[in-house]
């Protein structure tokens, strides 16, 4: 999907942004708690540069987000959950000076707004960053929506080999591969209650050409 520059730009978000952002998390998101004003708040206290915005011009309102932070990552484990990597979604966990890894925490568009490469757009945001820091990759966690339903017949395994051969196609996982997103490994309870997912999900990860990785990375 090509991005619709005409109608949307990607910049950093601010604080009028906050009660919109909630609004459409509590769309993508029925299930769990809306993102509060506090916490876009202490995010954006916490790395302003990682917090990015897609806005709809025609009424300057926020049509979808991508939140980021930067992490030290061989201080973790490959298999840890969202609520780890994050902080239990306070971001505090923000390294600045370490942090040779950008952490996805977020990407969600409005139901209003898909289709129009805003998802796309926003992955690019977060690539140019990685690349003005000098940072080595950034790594995410992708939902695996499609798992669920076969979950009782196919493996996570079987089930993310299909995906990358192109025999099978997953609604989250399949649309990062296209935006240039690699797989490292099915992971369980990364959002333990996704159910859609079964629990499953894929660490994927971009790798930044221009930089070698640090000295301690160990992917085990």
């Amino acid at each position: 999907m090509i991005f619709d520059s005409t109608h949307y730009r990607i910049r950093r978000m601010g604080s009028p942004d906050f009660a919109a952002i909630g609004e459409i998390c509590r769309q993508v998101y029925p299930h769990d708690a809306p993102y509060t004003n506090a916490e876009l708040a202490a995010h954006n206290a916490l790395y302003p540069e990682g917090q990015f915005v897609a806005e709809y011009l025609p009424t300057a309102s926020v049509a979808g987000v991508h939140f980021t932070l930067r992490l030290r990552l061989s201080d973790f484990h490959i298999d840890d959950s969202w609520d780890v990597l994050t902080a239990h979604g306070s971001f505090t966990d923000h390294d600045p000076i370490h942090g040779h890894t950008l952490y996805g925490a977020d990407v969600f568009v409005s139901p209003e707004h898909q289709h129009h490469g805003l998802a796309h757009a926003l992955t690019d945001a977060t690539r140019h960053l990685v690349v003005e820091q000098h940072l080595w990759r950034m790594v995410g966690g992708s939902r695996l929506p499609g798992y669920g339903k076969v979950a009782a017949t196919v493996s996570p395994e079987q089930y993310l080999s299909e995906i990358l051969a192109g025999t099978r196609t997953d609604p989250v996982l399949s649309a990062h591969l296209k935006d240039g997103w690699s797989v490292v490994k099915p992971i369980h309870g990364y959002l333990p209650h996704d159910s859609e997912s079964n629990g499953w999900a894929a660490v994927i990860q971009w790798v930044n050409p221009a930089c070698p990785p640090p000295p301690e990375f160990r992917l085990r």
